[in-house]
């Protein structure tokens, strides 16, 4: 239900409705600009204001006439005018109402973005702090590593969040910009004066040398934003997939009562929620292409980039906001199995200790190659043991690589049986968990 409430507020931001609405906001802002000059009567600067609208409908039928998205937008609102009609986009050229209307939309759209961002934020932080101490096994090539703690992987997503939330504040900026500078931009029929009240009536800032369009690097910055923001929502969505495989189940997506995962096999608990995130993510980094090569246009303006932005511009803000909203859904939700976890954890016989063996035999002062052949020798000695099924524990509970450590007589003559207990300690990996979240939640 939240998901498609959010799907709708950003949607209504991308209607037709909502481009002319845009269009009209700027209009209304020029003229208020000529009229604070002094060229529009108060008189006329009132009725426009106060009397200038639209219908999508006679654009349309008039668009099927002039072949023109702008020219048939000022007659239909002239048509709700009178005689002050003529001061209605006067000096203006349709670069100057279009990106201008864009530039609104798009600030508007990405002030939700920025908003479903710190909503993620504030859920990953919630989880986080609730993790904080659970500990799991870390890996890298999939390969069990070390000890680590859920806590510090959900540290890591919201450190890589709050980049991307930094990254958008700054693209506000970059994107939040308007012009009336007239045709091919040389302000020859309008003062700088007028563009600088418009955009200060509009909340946007002047484009500082505009030629005919607003520059399309811009909308790239937007683009490739949003693109870096999607690949790293994928990169959450693709962890929980993995943690709710079968052979790991960790955490999962939320089940619901009455649920279906197949309709084949009942049994099916699927991660449809993350798959989902992981298509959408490939959509959005699509869009960054045509953003970026619509920054290279002919002379001061052609429309090449027109087509390609009714397209990319609302499909990326739509797609970014549901996807942050699903991903929302899954964090806020997601099931944790600390017993599998620690599961998992000692599913290797202790194998996840080996560097804390092989870093204590120097202080004794056995080579580092040496060392690393004791370690590793005894390991391996564990990875056949598994291999053929067997029990990494002995009848105490205690894992079979410590047994084989503890039966290691060139091993023992450098550590004694309580050095090489102690480096079994789970606490050793925990010991720095405080101060690095001291680090990421400023």
């Amino acid at each position: 239900m939240v998901e498609r409430y959010a799907r709708e507020e950003m949607s209504s931001k991308w209607t037709q409705h909502a481009r002319y609405a845009a269009w009209l906001e700027v209009e209304k802002a020029a003229v208020k600009a000529w009229n604070k000059i002094g060229l529009i009567p108060d008189a006329d600067c009132e009725k426009i204001v106060k009397n200038a609208t639209f219908s999508v409908e006679r654009i349309e039928e008039i668009e099927a006439v002039t072949k023109h998205d702008l020219i048939a937008f000022n007659t239909s609102v002239s048509e709700s005018l009178g005689e002050e009609s003529r001061w209605f986009h006067y000096g203006m050229t349709s670069s100057d109402a279009v990106d201008t209307g864009v530039a609104i939309q798009m600030r508007d759209s990405l002030e939700i973005i920025i908003e479903d961002v710190k909503m993620l934020m504030e859920s990953i932080e919630k989880r986080d702090q609730e993790h904080k101490f659970t500990l799991m096994v870390g890996r890298s090539h999939g390969i069990h590593g070390e000890p680590i703690t859920f806590g510090l992987t959900l540290a890591v997503w919201y450190d890589e969040v709050s980049r991307h939330l930094k990254n958008l504040e700054e693209t506000m900026e970059v994107i939040s910009v308007g012009q009336i500078s007239g045709a091919m931009g040389n302000f020859a029929h309008a003062p700088l004066e007028l563009e600088e009240y418009a955009m200060a009536e509009l909340g946007l800032k002047p484009e500082p040398c505009s030629n005919q369009v607003i520059h399309r690097d811009r909308y790239a910055r937007l683009a490739t934003s949003l693109a870096l923001l999607a690949s790293s929502v994928e990169k959450f969505a693709v962890q929980v997939i993995h943690l709710q495989r079968t052979e790991v189940y960790e955490a999962e997506e939320y089940f619901a009562k009455g649920q279906k995962g197949s309709s084949a096999m009942p049994h099916k608990r699927n991660p449809i929620l993350t798959e989902n995130i992981t298509g959408l993510a490939r959509m959005i980094r699509s869009y960054a292409t045509p953003a970026m090569e619509n920054v290279a246009l002919w002379h001061e303006r052609d429309i090449s980039h027109s087509s390609t932005e009714r397209f990319w511009l609302p499909d990326a803000f739509i797609t970014s906001d549901f996807m942050l909203h699903r991903m929302n859904n899954v964090i806020a939700n997601l099931t944790v199995m600390p017993e599998n976890i620690m599961k998992n954890l000692n599913q290797t016989g202790g194998l996840v200790f080996s560097q804390r063996v092989l870093l204590e035999l120097p202080k004794a002062g056995v080579s580092r190659e040496d060392a690393y052949r004791i370690v590793q020798r005894n390991a391996m000695k564990v990875w056949e043991e598994i291999q053929q099924g067997k029990s990494t524990t002995n009848e105490k509970g205690e894992s079979l690589y410590l047994q084989y450590l503890l039966g290691d007589e060139e091993l023992r003559n450098s550590l004694s049986e309580e050095q090489i207990r102690e480096c079994f300690n789970f606490d050793y990996y925990t010991k720095n968990v405080d101060a690095i979240f001291k680090r990421v939640f400023k």
